[in-house]
Formats: structure tokens, C-alpha cells, sequence
């Protein structure tokens, strides 16, 4: 027999459920023909006399159908109809049957979803279901059809709880007012009982499939593996939760793919955030049957995972994965282990390779190209193969990839800098030159040296790099971080107190762990401005304000000591560091202001390069009395001297002496100070 519109042929489960409905249908069909014979029907509008004694004398009760049928049913027809019962019965394999046996179906909800199916195989059986309820508008299932075609009684009317309606097997829907409620086989399931394997509607858009991948080297996979066979076949508990934790890229759904691979499940992700709040029960539903009807695991993927309830009604697919920032509550109650994952990044060799497996080009590049993208990129292995379908022609265009990538993770939590300046921009004591470049050294060297093993286990923590730049404002505290993160090929991020301080007890630190758990993996630099407002000393307690505010800067003390990556604090109040905190660093630099020869450096560079080297010639012999004169901080210099520019421009000249004293003014003035009248009087009349 062929399928719906002239499909496949039926699987033969299928089969036996069509003639099942057709011989209990010929079965009350032949019993409502003895109960009419001989009387008058009602015609449009009028009901006979004949048709209201009848329903009054209750003719058609179902104990008068079965005790007629047992005297006069034709022996042939009860025959054939036991040996299709009892083939159903016994069959287990079919898609069919292994349905009805996962669900734990009744013999009440069996019949309903066979008369619902008939029908969506055979959409003729609308006319037999209309004359069977005797009336033509009602060609579909009711429980009252259902009842009396299986002998139920007079309904078989189905609670909330029943197997069959809670996993959606058949829906319901209203026709009309006064109508009896219409069943039809839900269309996911009609399909995938047709041998479709298709995705559910519901699913369409927010689930795809994942194959499994041969491990990365360090990838738990026969841990995990083996965790969930110990669990689950002992039964206790019966499921199994893995959250699967690491940077976006680094093969999370990957590896939970292969776990489940080895598992002999197939994986299907669900991306949470594409799915809407009011969508999600319904949407968690449909994953779960798919996942019992396919055997295949679940991974919940996107940042809403950790968000939504998980329901209550109806038993989860042993095997789930959660793939993102936090866990889902587990509802009370529930009997599930739930155990973290960590996917690692590839080691440096093992970058090494991926480069030169994924990008095969990188093998010609000189000056060191690939070795400055494996060792100095923490990059994931999605990320590596994402920048190799680019089919990049140098490492230039590699690093930017990589950096714009890691750029789209922290989103608005952190402010990008550009980093223009160099080493020759910064004037600086020697010492505190050496200093930033170990500081460059230690953090190029790193991702190689934490994967040593004795590195490892001597610092369980700790094995971020953490420095505090000190010092008076505009000392170059910024301009020396923009420095360290050029040399280093990554991108500087400035942490914006706004959205990291709070008023409320324990959020402050939240909001940087949000912060620091998102950068951890991520090759970039983090600078954390006006550092002493985070990590404060704590104070002595007299009051309850007092304990959560020490309580509040014990967890940032906390956060900061546990992140891996390479974090800068600049602080103007160096004292005001908490002192538990700065043992945890491993730099702790002092910006001085600058003296006398290095004022005079700055002053002869910025007025070179905003007013040219013709206005540097004219005012290059005023520049050192300047310089020796007024005690002034390198970003002091920099934006007197660009507002001399602009006012020079206002009166449509060159810069002037005149035109740097009203620039240098108007910085003192942001501190309450002035060029005093003997300053002043020093420079009139000079250099116009």
C-alpha cells in the first residue's frame, strides 16, 4: 500500500493500524445499519419521531453493540480484526512501536492515536468518521468516535496527564461553538512515523544538527564518556547533565557531539536565544520527544539556557548538554547530576598544527608569522579554521581576523582603545622602561610556560598577569597600556566603572566576574582606570554598611586573583590599594612626573608635530624655559599645546608663545591653579 499521496509505500505497523480502524469502523458501522433498518432518518431541519424514541429508549448503549455483536458478528471479520490487534500488540521494532513503548501508552491513548493516524493516512476515512457520528459536518476524530469505535463505552475522555497529550502525540482544537473538540495527529510526529527525519516545526530555525570531530589533544571526551555510562546505566540517577564551559570557538558543541557520539547518540543543539519566552515550554517539549524518538542528546546553547526553568512535565532525555554562561536551575525534586565540562585551548604546538593543517599557506610565511599567531594567540580552534576560510595571504591579515573576533565577544562591556603609540613615544626613567618590557616578555611567554607542568601544579591560582601603573595624572599610564597591548598584537579594552559599580551589596563584584569570565580566554588586555575604586582598602567594621562593603571587596579581590589573562590597573592614589591586593600582582610600576629634560623632550615633540617643524624652529629656544618653569604632566603639555593650535587658528596665525601660555592656563585652571603674575610678566613681549 502506498503512502499518503502516493508516497512510500507504509511500513507494515502502519499498514495494520489502517485496517485496524477499517474493521472496527465496518464492526459499529454494521450495528448503527441493525439499529436504522426499517426506520425513517430525519430530513434537513426535522427530527423523526422514530430517531427521538430511539436516543430516548437508549438503543445505541454500548452494552446492546457488544451483546449484538457477540450474537451476530461475522466470524470472519472478528478474526481478522484479533489478528491485527494482536500483531500491534507484539510488534516492538517499528517506529511505531517503539514509540508507544518509550511513552508508556495506554491501550485508551493507543486507540486514539491510531484513529487520528488512520486518518492522516488515509483522509478518505473523513466520510466513514462523518457517517459513523452520523452527521456529515463531523468528518474527524472525537472521543466519542474513538469510544465507541473501540469499545470504551459511551467517551473516552483523556486527563491533562496522559501520555498522549502530554508529549503532544495528538493535539486538540476547537471547530465550532457546541461542537464536539477535534484530535488529529500532531504533523511532527504524523511525519516522523512516515519515516521522515526531518525537523519539527518548532524546531525549524533554532535546532541543528552537530557531527562529531576527531578530539583535540586535552578535550575530556573519555572522561566525560565514561561518566555518563557509570551514571546512567546504573540508573541512579537516571539523567545526566554536562556543562560544557569555554571560549566561544573553542568546539564546546564539538566536543559534545563527540562525547555523545561515543555514547551512540547523535547531538542536536537548540540555540535558546533564537527562541522566544513565550515559545520556550513548547519548544523544550518537542526537543525532548525528538530526542527519546531519535535517540539524540540535547545541547542548549546561548546565554537564555542559563536563564529558563527546565519543566517539570514530562521526563528529560537521559543525555543533556548546556553550552554557555551559567546552569539552568534544576526544578525540585529532579533526580540529575550535573557536572562541568571545561573544553581547554589547544596547547601551543597543537595551534601550531591546526595553523598549518587549516591554513596551509601559513607554511611560506617569513619573519615569523606563524609562530607570532601560535604563540601569541590563544586562539580556539573554531577561530582558526573561521580566519582560514578568509584565505588570508599573510599573518598581518591572520592577527587583525583573530583581534576582531575576540573585539565581538565583550560587546558593551568594555571600551576598545586604539593603541597608535610606540615605544618612542613614551618618556619614561630607564628603570621603568625595563620594567614594561619584562612586563611585554612575561606576557608574550606565558601561554607556553602555564602549559609546564610544574608551572601548573606549583600555581593552582594566580596565573594571570596582573600590574598596577601608579603615578600622578598624565604621567602616561594609558599611553604605556596602549604600548604593551601593540607590542603584543592584541587589543586594549578599558573597563568602564559604570557598568561594573553598584550600589548593591554583592552586584559589584558580579558584574566584574560577567566581565572577567567573558575576557578570560580572549587575547586582549584589560585596563581597569582609577583602579582604587575597585579594590580599596577595606575598612574597619562598625557598622552593617561596613561588613557588605569589605564583603563586597573581598569577591573582587577574589575575581581579579583567578583570571587567567593579562589585566593593567592604573591608579593616581597608589596607597589606597588594598594591601592583600597587591601581593597578588606581579608588577607594580610608579609613573614620576616628568623632570625638567624630559618636559623639554615633550614640549619640543608636541609642538613639532601639531604646528609643524617651521613653528617647532621659531619657538624652540622659549621651549626649555618652559619646560623649567611651569611643572606640568606630560597630558598637561600635550592638550596645552592643542589648545594653542586651535586658538592660533581662531585669529587666523601661527602659533605663538602667546597662544601655548593661554593653552597651559586653561589646563592649570581644571585644577584651580594659574600662571602667577611673575610667570606671566616673564614672557610678555616674548615670542609675540
Amino acid at each position: 500500500m502506498d503512502g499518503p499521496e502516493g508516497g512510500a509505500p507504509l511500513e507494515e505497523p502502519l499498514r495494520w493500524v489502517l485496517t485496524r480502524v477499517r474493521l472496527r469502523a465496518r464492526r459499529r458501522a454494521a450495528w448503527l445499519r441493525h439499529l436504522w433498518a426499517g426506520e425513517p432518518r430525519s430530513l434537513p431541519n426535522v427530527v423523526a419521531h422514530a430517531e427521538v424514541d430511539q436516543l430516548l429508549e437508549d438503543r445505541d448503549a454500548p452494552e446492546a453493540e457488544a451483546a449484538w455483536w457477540t450474537a451476530h458478528g461475522p466470524r470472519d471479520l472478528v478474526e481478522a480484526l484479533r489478528q491485527v490487534e494482536a500483531a500491534l500488540a507484539a510488534d516492538e521494532h517499528s517506529r511505531l512501536g517503539r514509540m508507544s513503548r518509550l511513552f508508556g501508552l495506554e491501550a485508551r491513548e493507543r486507540d486514539l492515536l491510531h484513529a487520528c493516524l488512520a486518518l492522516a493516512v488515509d483522509p478518505a476515512l473523513a466520510r466513514v468518521y462523518a457517517y459513523l457520528q452520523d452527521h456529515s459536518g463531523r468528518g474527524y476524530v472525537t472521543e466519542e468516535l474513538v469510544a465507541r469505535l473501540f469499545a470504551h463505552g459511551r467517551c473516552s475522555a483523556l486527563g491533562v496527564e496522559a501520555a498522549v497529550r502530554r508529549w503532544e502525540l495528538v493535539v486538540e482544537r476547537e471547530v465550532a461553538p457546541g461542537e464536539p473538540r477535534l484530535w488529529e495527529c500532531e504533523p511532527g510526529l504524523r511525519a516522523w512515523l512516515l519515516g521522515e527525519d526531518a525537523l519539527d516545526a518548532a524546531l525549524v530555525g533554532v535546532a541543528r544538527r552537530v557531527e562529531p570531530r576527531e578530539p583535540l589533544l586535552g578535550w575530556p571526551v573519555e572522561e566525560a564518556t565514561s561518566l555518563v555510562h557509570r551514571l546512567v546505566e546504573a540508573g541512579q540517577p537516571a539523567r545526566v547533565r554536562l556543562r560544557v564551559e569555554g571560549p566561544p570557538g573553542s568546539g564546546r558543541r564539538t566536543l559534545a557531539a563527540t562525547v555523545a557520539s561515543r555514547l551512540g547518540l547523535a547531538l542536536l543543539a537548540i540555540d535558546t536565544d533564537a527562541v522566544e519566552e513565550a515559545a520556550w515550554p513548547h519548544v523544550f517539549l518537542r526537543a525532548q520527544r525528538k530526542a527519546w524518538l531519535e535517540r539524540c542528546a540535547l545541547a542548549w546553547v546561548g546565554e537564555a539556557a542559563s536563564r529558563r526553568p527546565w519543566p517539570r512535565s514530562l521526563p528529560w532525555f537521559p543525555v543533556q548538554f548546556v553550552i554557555g554562561e551559567g546552569s539552568p536551575p534544576i526544578p525540585a525534586g529532579e533526580d540529575v547530576v550535573d557536572r562541568r565540562i571545561e573544553v581547554p585551548l589547544p596547547a601551543v604546538e597543537e595551534r601550531r598544527a591546526l595553523w598549518r593543517r587549516l591554513l596551509p599557506e601559513c607554511a611560506g610565511w617569513t619573519d615569523g608569522g606563524l609562530e607570532r599567531l601560535a604563540t601569541g594567540h590563544r586562539t580556539p580552534v573554531g577561530r582558526i579554521a573561521a580566519v582560514a576560510r578568509h584565505r588570508v595571504t599573510g599573518p598581518e591579515e591572520a592577527e587583525a581576523l583573530v583581534r576582531e573576533a575576540s573585539r565581538a565577544q565583550l560587546g558593551d562591556l568594555a571600551q576598545r582603545l586604539e593603541c597608535p603609540f610606540t615605544w618612542e613615544d613614551l618618556l619614561l626613567p630607564e628603570v621603568l622602561r625595563e620594567g614594561l618590557r619584562d612586563l611585554v616578555f612575561e606576557a608574550r611567554e606565558r601561554a607556553a610556560f602555564w602549559e609546564e607542568h610544574a608551572a601548573r601544579r606549583l600555581f593552582p591560582q594566580g596565573r594571570g598577569l596582573l600590574a598596577l601603573f601608579s603615578g600622578p595624572p598624565g604621567t602616561g599610564k594609558t599611553m604605556a597600556a596602549q604600548v604593551v597591548a601593540a607590542s603584543l598584537g592584541v587589543d586594549l579594552f578599558r573597563i568602564d566603572l559604570s557598568t561594573v559599580v553598584s550600589k548593591y551589596v554583592g552586584e559589584t563584584s558580579r558584574n566584574l566576574q560577567r566581565i572577567l569570565s567573558r575576557a578570560a580566554d580572549l587575547d586582549l588586555v584589560l585596563l581597569f582606570d582609577e583602579a582604587d575604586a575597585l579594590f580599596g582598602q577595606r575598612t574597619e567594621i562598625r557598622d552593617a554598611h561596613d561588613r557588605f562593603a569589605n564583603t563586597d571587596t573581598s569577591h573582587l579581590l577574589q575575581a581579579i586573583e583567578s583570571y587567567r589573562g593579562v589585566a593593567l590597573l592604573a591608579s593616581n592614589r597608589r596607597g589606597d590599594i588594598d594591601r592583600a591586593f597587591t601581593r597578588r600582582l606581579r608588577y607594580m610600576l610608579e609613573f614620576p612626573a616628568p623632570d625638567v629634560a624630559q618636559r623639554t623632550t615633550l614640549w619640543r615633540r608636541m609642538v613639532g608635530e601639531l604646528a609643524g617643524p617651521q613653528r617647532l624652529a621659531a619657538l624652540e629656544a622659549e621651549l626649555p624655559s618652559l619646560a623649567e618653569a611651569l611643572e606640568l604632566s606630560g597630558a598637561q603639555i600635550k592638550l596645552g599645546v592643542l589648545s594653542a593650535l586651535f586658538a592660533a587658528r581662531r585669529e587666523g596665525t601661527q602659533v605663538e608663545l602667546r597662544h601655548l601660555l593661554r593653552g597651559v592656563e586653561r589646563e592649570l585652571l581644571k585644577e584651580g591653579r594659574a600662571l602667577s603674575s611673575r610667570t606671566r610678566e616673564r614672557w610678555v613681549g616674548r615670542g609675540g
